[in-house]
């Protein structure tokens, strides 16, 4: 693949603090896998090169409001999201409570993602893009291709990837920019993830390699 700021995009799905604190609510599962890959880091250099670049940057966050409570159902995951509170915001309409949270981004990550340019979509509720206006703001700014990172790799990232394709987009995923639980039942999410990344992506390329790809 060929990159351009005019027609691709950096899209990270949700640069939390559960996710990618070791306070955060899922630490515990995910934590051996984001200090293996340097995922940290790695997402915060692919910021850094698409601001240097002048690439588009879109943040596809997962948000829990008090009546996404009252689900009558939910997956494995889903279930355990609402049982531990993750990425729990006190309503749509308030950010209170909301700086230094679990929902809130890694505080490294602000200044990127606070600079006035960075397109925040409406979260994701499940695990894709297709319950927020991710595609939407895409093809608004006539981007067809996708350089993607972020967090979990075998659940939002992945599901993000999936939905993008079948919206004809191109999709890179960036493999040391992401990580995934490690269940001792449910198994080791984030080679699941480069199983099928490998399979379906467009490319699939290390941060240093995105980075010198994105000319």
């Amino acid at each position: 693949m060929a990159y351009s700021a005019q027609d691709t995009a950096i899209v990270i799905t949700d640069p939390q603090n559960d996710f990618l604190s070791p306070d955060g609510l899922t630490w515990g599962l995910v934590g051996a896998s984001v200090e293996a890959n340097g995922t940290v880091g790695h997402i915060e250099q692919l910021f850094r090169a698409a601001k240097g670049k002048g690439y588009d940057v879109f943040i596809s966050p997962h948000y829990y409001y008090p009546t996404d409570r009252e689900w009558k159902f939910g997956g494995t995951l889903e279930n355990m999201m609402h049982e531990i509170s993750m990425f729990d915001r006190k309503g749509a309409l308030t950010v209170e409570g909301f700086t230094g949270s679990g929902a809130d981004w890694l505080e490294q990550y602000k200044t990127f993602i606070e600079d006035g340019k960075t397109i925040i979509v409406s979260p994701h509720k499940v695990y894709g893009p297709e319950t927020n206006d991710l595609v939407l703001q895409l093809r608004k700014r006539g981007k067809s291709k996708v350089i993607l990172g972020g967090m979990s790799a075998n659940l939002c990232t992945e599901a993000h990837m999936r939905e993008l394709l079948e919206q004809g987009f191109e999709v890179t995923v960036v493999a040391d920019a992401t990580a995934a639980a490690i269940h001792p039942e449910l198994g080791n999410g984030y080679e699941s993830a480069m199983t099928n990344f490998r399979f379906m992506a467009s490319a699939v390329l290390s941060t240093e390699d995105a980075v010198a790809a994105m000319a």
